[in-house]
């Protein structure tokens, strides 16, 4: 397991939402279909996808992720900071594409 604040310099990304980022990690779910995350039954994962939008951080609440990892350098509109910082999720940022940035997570994860 790795807290999602450890998880920003391997991501190569920025924190932008920092609520939860004691957290720790321990899984990954990478989806743009917020419908598949739906029904994963995982816990204390994190959700990485490129979706941009409130979408992404209602479906991480609502699912309870630890936190979610927007890549591809998108960035998130300020209604999904807002939403994110009201509902206390985690948020990176990060430039990389998504399999990439799940490699790693992985690596991270395996050396933690």
């Amino acid at each position: 397991m790795i807290t999602i604040e450890k998880l920003v310099a391997p991501l190569q990304g920025e924190l932008l939402v920092g609520a939860t980022a004691d957290l720790s990690v321990q899984s990954v779910v990478a989806s743009d279909l917020m419908s598949d995350v739906l029904v994963v039954t995982r816990e204390d994962f994190l959700l990485v996808t490129s979706l941009a939008s409130d979408q992404m951080i209602r479906t991480a609440d609502l699912v309870g992720a630890a936190g979610v990892v927007l890549v591809n350098g998108k960035p998130p509109p300020a209604s999904a900071l807002k939403l994110a910082t009201d509902l206390g999720i985690a948020l990176i940022c990060s430039p990389l594409p998504k399999y990439e940035a799940c490699l790693a997570i992985g690596a991270a994860l395996a050396a933690a």
